[in-house]
């Protein structure tokens, strides 16, 4: 009896999705808890925690660095570390080079833009006109009509029409 009996878990849910039909006894559940036939972590998962860890490490050593005094550092015995001026200058650099790419990237947008005047921002090769229909048929009997442009005139009567 106790080796027919199973059980649902919402993790087991997406391996009955996957395996239809197939049941977990309680001793499979016991295998894959103590490891056997388990597979290693996810490789973005060790990758993700490595990364935090040493974000964390690299922060804490920046902080110390930036903001203890130099005899506290000689003290315990550290001689070796780059001027206290690359503590302002390297973040200062960092946030001038970020805006910089960031105003040269809207500049890009803007020079790859055409003007509003041109008529390349109305109609391109990929413009579709709206597909005309029989108008005597019944609105039943119509089929659906495919995607399509608005036209601008439409879109400046939906837009101003009460202006008018």
């Amino acid at each position: 009896m106790e080796d027919q009996m199973s059980f649902n878990s919402p993790r087991r849910t997406l391996s009955y999705s996957r395996n239809r039909g197939a049941t977990l006894s309680v001793f499979e559940a016991d295998n894959k808890a103590s490891g056997v036939g388990v597979s290693g972590p996810n490789p973005s998962e060790v990758y993700g925690f490595v990364g935090a860890i040493s974000t964390v490490v690299a922060t804490v050593i920046f902080m110390v660095w930036a903001y203890v005094p130099d005899p506290w550092l000689h003290s315990i015995g550290i001689f070796y570390y780059p001027s206290k001026y690359w503590a302002l200058a390297l973040p200062t650099y960092v946030m001038v080079t970020v805006v910089t790419m960031l105003l040269f990237y809207i500049g890009l947008n803007f020079m790859s833009t055409p003007p509003p005047t041109s008529l390349n921002s109305i109609y391109d090769e990929n413009s579709k006109d709206p597909a005309c229909f029989d108008p005597a048929l019944e609105e039943d009997d119509r089929p659906i009509e495919p995607y399509s442009d608005i036209g601008i005139d439409q879109v400046n009567e939906l837009m101003f029409k009460e202006w008018k």
